[in-house]
Order: C-alpha cells, then structure tokens, then sequence
C-alpha cells in the first residue's frame, strides 16, 4: 500500500492530487509544522535524512522529492493518460516543465519568502533600515524582474492551449500546479496573467483535485490559503 506523509501546507498536496487522478489505493500519514519555525517536525527525519515533504513509502521502496515521486507513480502506475507518448514535442515538453518548477520557478518563490520575512522580523531600531534596504536592493536589482519575466513565460506557454503539454492533462500540470498557485499569492493573475489564472482554475476544478484537496486539507502558500 502505497503511503503519503503528507506535511501540512507543502508541496505534497500535489502529490495526493496526481494519485486521485491516477485513481491508485492510497494511506495519508499527516504531520503538522512547528507553530513557531514552521519547518516540519523531527520524526520525518526517520523517513529521510533532510526531514522533508513529500516523502512515499510503497511496499520496500521510500521515494522523495516531488519530481521523483512524480515520475516513479507514472512509470509505475499510469496507463499512458499522464505522461505523453516517447518521441513526440509533447514528451520534450512535458520533461521540460517537469523540471521546470522546481529548478526555475520554486528559488524564486523562496527567496521571496525569505525577504519578506526579513522585513517583518523583529530586530533593534537601528537594524530595521539597514534591512529594509538589503530587502529593496533584493527586490529591485533582481527578484521582481526576474518574477514578471517567468510568470510571462508560462502565461505565454498557456496562449493556445489548456495545459502546458497540450489539450490534456499530464503529470507535469501536477508538478506545475504549486508553481502556479505559488505565483497567485505574490501577484494578481486575473489582472496580469488571464492564461495563468484561467489555468488554475481549470486544474481546482477537477474533481480529482477536489478530493485530494478534501484529504489532505485546506493549505497555504506563503501565508496565504489557497482554499477560495
């Protein structure tokens, strides 16, 4: 039986999104953050060195890290639905944004995390200028342009098509899907990105993700919830 430890708002809700799709027998093993650090608790450590979310136990094998967990359930599981044919543009593209959202977009998102809880940390007087303007130069020399340039990207990747490998959906939207919600927390897409927003709507109203986002919970990105 396949297991999913499941660490409240955090990347794993796509996993039990792909496995409702996927429409495979599963378990939920959930753990809460810590309410101070919000890093997740010391027994995933038992799971996998780094202690982190998502993490797979199915029978003798324990996979991490979303993109892997992805393509051991397709390879695994699908019948050829998630994952385009070998050989073809959608297959290179599909790879592409496989990796894509973890290895260009996520960083992004992290680091806008990381400043914006610099600004509201709490430090001596004298220190808050000091890093507030840390914070700006951060934003202003790098972050925001570089933000604006990928979420045009992907908005323009979506102009002729539903999903990002074509006119139906694969494990890569899965693995896009936190990408996407990450970037509608830090910016308006029904105002600057209609494909984008259009998109994600698309993808909640799957009834696949419906019900992984019924069993594992209403989640967070960033602070904000993503249950509407």
């Amino acid at each position: 039986m396949i297991t999913v430890h499941h660490l409240e708002n955090s990347r794993s809700q796509r996993i039990l999104w792909l496995l409702e799709e996927l429409g495979v027998d599963y378990d939920i093993k959930k753990y809460g953050r810590d309410p101070v650090t919000s890093l997740a608790p010391p027994e995933m450590l038992q799971l996998h060195p780094l202690g982190k979310a998502p993490v797979l136990t199915d029978g003798d094998n324990t996979v991490a890290e979303s993109g892997a967990i992805i393509e051991y359930l397709v390879q695994k599981y699908d019948d050829g639905r998630l994952r385009p044919a070998a050989d073809t543009a959608s297959r290179m593209s599909y790879t592409y944004w496989l990796h894509y959202a973890e290895g260009s977009f996520m960083p992004l998102m992290i680091v806008s995390l990381i400043i914006s809880r610099i600004e509201s940390a709490p430090m001596p007087f004298f220190a808050k200028p000091i890093a507030k303007g840390i914070v700006a130069k951060v934003r202003n020399g790098y972050l925001d342009a570089n933000v604006k340039r990928h979420l045009e990207f992907m908005n323009s990747s979506l102009k002729h098509s539903p999903y990002f490998c074509g006119d139906e959906l694969s494990a890569a939207d899965v693995q896009m899907s936190f990408a996407v919600e990450a970037g509608s927390v830090r910016t308006n897409l029904q105002e600057d990105y209609e494909n984008l927003a259009a998109y994600l709507e698309r993808i909640k109203a799957r009834p696949a993700y419906m019900r992984a986002l019924e069993k594992g919970g209403p989640y967070e990105l960033l602070g904000v919830s993503t249950k509407k």
